[in-house]
């Protein structure tokens, strides 16, 4: 495939989903407190204390550490926590969009040689497919307040594209099979 590098894009390309995403929930997200458990989940945080049973420990631990930021205003507490949500919601675009580009290259191909068109098809898929997650209704309500959600929603893409990316370098079968 000359003149065309599918890796080099595929960074790109996420990257500009996570800038899309980023931009779309900093400019909405909550200037303050909204409602359910936000206030709690701020409150908590900025002061390491024991939020309500089962607790998110590590969520109120990063949450501290993104109220530092705010420097001694108060007043920014709320909104800090409430980036924190919209950072770890635009990193789960970002790794949304990694995910689907390894799953279509394994569709597509099976010696994981591809050429331009397919890379077209599968990079557009990827933009498409993680674009058209950020601008969901309960995904983007949940990444511009503060909620364990979007932590929760990073965690998991993140786990889900490490498998896939752990699968890629696993051993064949008849590899496996030698090993007995």
């Amino acid at each position: 495939m000359a003149n065309f590098n599918f890796k080099k894009w595929n960074t790109v390309l996420g990257w500009f989903s996570f800038l899309i995403a980023l931009i779309t929930y900093s400019l909405t997200v909550e200037p303050t407190v909204s409602f359910w458990d936000a206030g709690e989940y701020i409150l908590t945080s900025s002061k390491l204390q024991v939020g309500h049973p089962p607790g998110a420990p590590l969520f109120q631990m990063l949450g501290a550490f993104f109220s530092i930021f705010t420097f001694g205003n108060n007043a920014l507490i709320g909104w800090m926590m409430n980036m924190m949500s919209a950072v770890s919601s635009a990193f789960t675009i970002l790794f949304m969009f990694w995910t689907i580009t390894i799953l279509l290259k394994k569709l597509v191909t099976a010696d994981g040689e591809i050429n331009k068109n397919q890379a077209y098809a599968i990079l557009g898929s990827g933009l498409v497919g993680s674009l058209a997650f950020t601008f969901t209704d309960s995904f983007w309500f949940n990444a511009v307040e503060t909620e364990v959600y979007a932590m929760a929603t990073l965690i998991m893409s993140v786990l889900f594209w490490l498998g896939l990316r752990w699968n890629k370098i696993w051993i064949t079968q008849e590899e496996i099979d030698g090993l007995f």
